[in-house]
């Protein structure tokens, strides 16, 4: 069986999860900066890579910027901004009925989404931090009459410092309730539409990027199923408990980034 280092030793680019990962909230996990140091010294590179489609790529990046991150480190890409890319590639001169808070529609729209609240062709919805009732209603009935339906990402909960908060999967399971229908793509991690526009972004092949997350289910499970190296860190949702009982499993696992600095 490969050692750690001899694990790490092809990885050019360490795709890293935000919240639950190198952060809590506003508040940096210990030693994250440091891994980045890491890097810069072994001449590797990150690319932030988030299902959190509530927060615009110039959002995430001030944030960084704020947190002390190097501009060269500075590099996000959203399960939002992935799925932009794709609708407007398959749905040319097509509109969307837009599930999204008022930060993502002007990013959405700015990367060439067309909107149509009201006679849609098809169906996309993010993480809307701004839900409504009325909102929710509409999306449903679009859902309902057949639409193509689009989600960015399939997570249920978001970490917060106190705690989770209901993400777009709970959308979704609401969604379902009532229409009888699930998406028929979800674009985020552990799916293909996020790896494709990663593997674009960074101009490298898979077996040269880590996948580093503290889930299961999307993080983990993107690096099994890809063939990229596979990396489970304690410091967010998954509990001891949770990864003993998971039937995906990581190639390595660490308390928090700060630990894999020893074998970089």
């Amino acid at each position: 069986m490969m050692d750690i280092r001899e694990q790490l030793s092809k990885v050019r680019c360490f795709l890293l999860d935000m919240d639950g990962t190198f952060y809590l909230g506003d508040n940096l996990i210990e030693g994250s900066l440091d891994f980045l140091d890491a890097l810069e010294r072994t001449g590797r590179k990150c690319l932030f890579l988030t299902n959190n489609s509530s927060k615009s790529g110039t959002v995430y990046e001030a944030k960084l910027a704020r947190m002390g991150v190097p501009e060269k480190f500075r590099k996000v890409l959203t399960s939002g901004q992935a799925a932009a890319n794709y609708v407007t590639h398959k749905y040319p001169g097509k509109k969307a009925f837009l599930l999204a808070n008022e930060v993502m529609t002007k990013e959405f729209i700015e990367m060439g989404v067309e909107v149509d609240q009201e006679n849609p062709d098809y169906v996309l919805i993010a993480f809307d931090t701004e839900l409504d009732y009325k909102k929710m209603c509409m999306l449903c009935d679009h859902v309902r009459n057949g639409l193509p339906y689009i989600a960015t990402h399939p997570d249920y909960n978001c970490p917060t410092e106190t705690g989770f908060i209901p993400d777009i999967g709970a959308t979704i399971a609401y969604v379902k309730a009532s229409t009888g229908r699930e998406p028929d793509l979800v674009i985020g991690k552990p799916n293909s539409g996020i790896v494709e526009e990663t593997l674009r972004v960074t101009g490298l092949k898979k077996e040269e990027l880590a996948m580093v997350g503290d889930r299961l289910y999307t993080d983990v499970a993107t690096g099994v199923n890809f063939g990229m190296v596979s990396i489970l860190v304690m410091s967010g949702e998954t509990t001891a408990e949770m990864a003993a009982e998971s039937s995906v499993k990581p190639a390595l696992t660490f308390g928090k980034l700060a630990d894999m600095i020893p074998y970089l």
